[in-house]
């Protein structure tokens, strides 16, 4: 007589957090608003998909082994374009595909592979600006038309990039550094054949310190209205731009955190997104009546958002302790993707505490019903221009799931509380953030929130490179580093990444790593990994282009030397990757090494 089979084990939640289907906002095309393009991990790995509203009919449109999320939808709903890379490299060329199926095709015969540098697609269904970046030529923007040769209209070594094509294709908006600040962009708007037609750019006491980004030209045949963000009171804000007259319109609109906007379709109004201290809501602004209106949207983020000719809002939504979900203005889900569904997790607590350049704000989360001290993992976000907010993320609930407190730090240089904040941390890259870690890290220990033998630092990108920084100035801070994709040799690192970044490394640095040594050694993780006491665990992409795989091997080479502790896991895909599989493998793998050292 046989045995039966024991049953298969329960999948644990934190895994069903990273395999439930996810889908992104849809984007629709602007002449045929029934076509919609969304990305999804229904297969396993983030791909591509057609949605015809019509019919109800959803198609996958690419299928490659690493995935696949950077598509467009031409405005007259007939083609797909999308970015074909090698292997997440990032560097490859345009292809495109009929939104109801078939083969695939160059989409800019005669250009060369590159990294991208924007796009903006014409109502005509064949016309095209296409920013490209290489380390040979910096940033070069194409005119192109379907069956001609494409036409170079700018080029420049330092970062540059589409921004939009006005409606009657006859402007384009493109944003450049050309003044060498990586960080602030100013803005040129340029006739087909290259020729400028305005410029701005947004000064403060002879230097260039305030930003400014395309939005996106008014939807309205012949309408010459630009719609652009600028920095000039201290945090992002929206304003209308002219450029046939020069007119700029500000729109005074007074709410404390960045701002962000859209057209609606009409042109009679703007779609606010306001993000303020790690949430986010929605309003209506109506040009007639000048007049803010908010949108009901649940306490959270609102991680995009679009309008519909209709003037319904869909948006994408979640919060620390409720997975995403495409909701719509007009109180119906907009997307309900069939299978698994994610279980939900902890919500975070506010947390804020005094720090050597002001006060900084934590998200804590913690498992249900625990009391301290408790082991606990100090999550730090990469960007570093970049924020954590109160929506759901799998990686944070995993560590609470088995038993750990985490703690994420919006540190100097992260968005959402105003410039002086982001643009702190010039020169003294890396140490200026991790001395707000520090503080945190204190805080979390006199609180008795957090158990100081068992403190884990951890991150992705900059929070990688946060994390060996970490490790190496801080040695007797922490019990456990990992690092996901991090800078770990800054010098090596800046002559092997892509271009752009380049050009963000001479802004945060001041110069290059000759022209300014003293800075690139203070701020590099292998000019300390001699005095790193943790255990270290490091992932890394061999193709990723942001933090490349040389400059990490030398950096793990020199822990070999030294007999130091540590381990390190190499994935054939770039910067982190679209395969739900691998995902799950690192996770598994990271939660592992920490059981493993921290017990």
């Amino acid at each position: 007589m046989t045995e039966p089979h024991a049953p298969a084990p329960e999948m644990p939640d934190w895994e069903k957090r990273f395999r439930a289907p996810r889908v992104s906002l849809p984007e629709w095309a602007e002449d045929a608003p029934a076509r919609s393009l969304f990305v999804s991990n229904a297969t396993g790995t983030y791909e591509l998909y057609a949605w015809d509203r019509t019919t109800g009919e959803q198609r996958q449109v690419t299928d490659r082994p690493n995935g696949t999320t950077d598509g467009v939808l031409t405005p007259d709903g007939e083609w797909i374009w999308w970015f074909d890379d090698k292997d997440g490299d990032e560097f490859g060329v345009w292809r495109r595909q009929r939104f109801t199926g078939g083969e695939d095709e160059l989409a800019a015969p005669g250009l060369d592979p590159s990294y991208p540098a924007g796009l903006a697609l014409g109502r005509d269904g064949r016309t095209a600006v296409v920013g490209r970046s290489t380390d040979e030529d910096g940033t070069t923007i194409h005119l192109v038309r379907i069956g001609e040769r494409p036409v170079e209209i700018y080029r420049h070594r330092e970062s540059a990039g589409v921004g939009d094509l006005s409606h009657d294709g006859t402007l384009i908006a493109i944003e450049h550094t050309e003044h060498g600040d990586a960080m602030h962009s100013a803005l040129r708007v340029l006739r087909p054949d290259g020729s400028a037609v305005a410029e701005l750019d947004d000064t403060e006491g002879g230097t260039r310190e305030l930003g400014l980004e395309v939005l996106g030209f008014a939807p309205v045949a012949g309408d010459t209205r630009l719609l652009i963000g600028h920095q000039r009171r201290g945090r992002w804000e929206p304003m209308v731009w002219d450029v046939a007259t020069g007119e700029q319109t500000d729109l005074a609109l007074e709410l404390p955190g960045d701002v962000s906007a859209e057209w609606y379709p009409d042109g009679t109004g703007l779609l606010i997104a306001h993000s303020f201290e790690a949430r986010s809501e929605l309003f209506r602004y109506d040009f007639a009546a000048r007049e803010l209106v908010e949108l009901p949207t649940p306490p959270g983020t609102v991680s995009g958002a679009t309008a519909r000719p209709d003037g319904s809002v869909e948006y994408l939504w979640s919060s620390a302790a409720e997975p995403p979900v495409v909701r719509s203005t007009a109180g119906a889900v907009v997307l309900d993707p069939p299978g698994m569904k994610s279980p939900g997790s902890v919500p975070v607590e506010d947390v804020w505490v005094e720090g050597p350049g002001g006060r900084i704000h934590a998200l804590v989360q913690k498992p249900k019903g625990a009391t301290g001290p408790l082991p606990t993992v100090f999550d730090i976000h990469g960007g570093p221009t970049w924020h954590d907010s109160d929506s759901f993320a799998a990686g944070p609930a995993a560590w609470v799931d088995h038993g750990y407190a985490v703690i994420r730090v919006n540190y100097r240089g992260s968005t959402g509380y105003g410039r002086a904040w982001t643009d702190a941390l010039k020169h003294r890259v890396g140490l200026i953030e991790l001395e707000d870690i520090a503080a945190v890290r204190e805080w979390a220990i006199t609180s008795g929130l957090a158990d100081p033998a068992r403190l884990i630092l951890t991150g992705g990108s900059w929070g990688g490179y946060l994390t060996l920084l970490g490790l190496g100035t801080q040695p007797d801070a922490w019990s456990l580093g990992i690092a996901a994709v991090p800078v770990a040799d800054y010098v090596t690192a800046y002559h092997d990444e892509m271009e752009a970044l380049k050009a963000m490394d001479r802004t945060l640095l001041g110069g290059t790593p000759e022209e300014v040594p003293e800075r690139f050694e203070a701020s590099s993780p292998i000019t300390y990994v001699d005095q790193v006491k943790a255990p270290v665990y490091i992932s890394a992409g061999v193709n990723d282009p942001r933090c490349p795989i040389r400059q990490i091997e030398n950096y793990v080479r020199r822990l070999e030397e030294r007999g130091a502790v540590h381990e390190v896991y190499r994935y054939d895909a770039g910067h982190g990757s679209l395969v739900v599989d691998e995902r799950i493998k690192q996770v598994r793998l990271e939660l592992d090494f920490a059981e493993r050292h921290l017990g």
